[in-house]
């Protein structure tokens, strides 16, 4: 099966000089495609130069809400020229009371009609913080689920902490048809992160769930900065045990 990597997972480790060669590094961990989370200045044929010479595809991006809003024709341009499946934005959108939620969720509805034209899909990553009701009341990632049309990617562990430490796998199952792809994220109860397999959250049995699904796992680690390239490496071995 394929195994992609958010490549936040091992930015310490990442520089413009070496990006090439920890793509290398990370094909011959094993993992079959990458989610970026930023091109370190190189050109659309560059990146895709180097994604041909490791074998590797660009399962999507995490790329920035406000290059939507204020530079669509640039930002669609790029990304078309990679090839990019699925833009998700990565958080850091105000949500944070009625107004802005309602800002969102008509800008969210445009963009996402405008890139579907072009054959990508719209996506949106979320933290703890979605999950918590707002001071007014307002509800952020359940006025996602009904009030939009973008689909998911769910960070299985950012919700488990969101939902009060419990399994997302209601969650899932609620808004299974909206799920492009997850994040295997895992970490402590405390909000410490951990290797995968090695925190509290229900790791074994969301891969089994994804697989079922046919959905794609996306490895996220956010563990130990100075081990990061280390722990994807651990990550990836683990998810083959299962």
């Amino acid at each position: 099966m394929d195994y992609s990597i958010q490549l936040y997972s091992v930015h310490k480790a990442l520089t413009r000089e070496n990006f090439d060669e920890n793509l290398g590094k990370i094909a011959e961990m094993g993992y079959t495609a990458v989610e970026p989370c930023g091109f370190y200045e190189y050109t659309p044929d560059e990146i895709n130069a180097m994604l041909k010479k490791h074998n590797l595809k660009l399962s999507g991006t995490h790329s920035a809400y406000k290059s939507l809003v204020e530079d669509f024709d640039n930002t669609l341009e790029f990304q078309k020229a990679i090839g990019n499946p699925n833009y998700i934005i990565p958080g850091g959108v105000p949500i944070s009371n009625q107004k802005e939620i309602d800002e969102f969720v008509e800008n969210a509805n445009r963009l996402q009609e405008k890139l579907a034209a072009h054959g990508i899909n719209l996506c949106y990553h979320n933290h703890s913080g979605e999950f918590v009701v707002n001071a007014d009341g307002s509800m952020p990632y359940e006025q996602m689920i009904l009030r939009t049309n973008i689909d998911l990617e769910v960070d299985v562990y950012w919700a488990f902490k969101g939902l009060g430490n419990k399994n997302p796998i209601d969650l899932l199952n609620r808004i299974e048809n909206r799920i492009k792809c997850i994040h295997l994220k895992d970490g402590l109860e405390t909000g410490h992160g951990k290797p995968l397999g090695q925190g509290d959250a229900p790791i074994a049995e969301i891969f089994a769930w994804a697989k079922e699904k046919g959905k794609l796992a996306v490895v996220e680690n956010e563990s130990d900065p100075l081990k990061c390239m280390e722990e994807a490496k651990m990550c990836i071995e683990y998810l083959k045990t299962l």
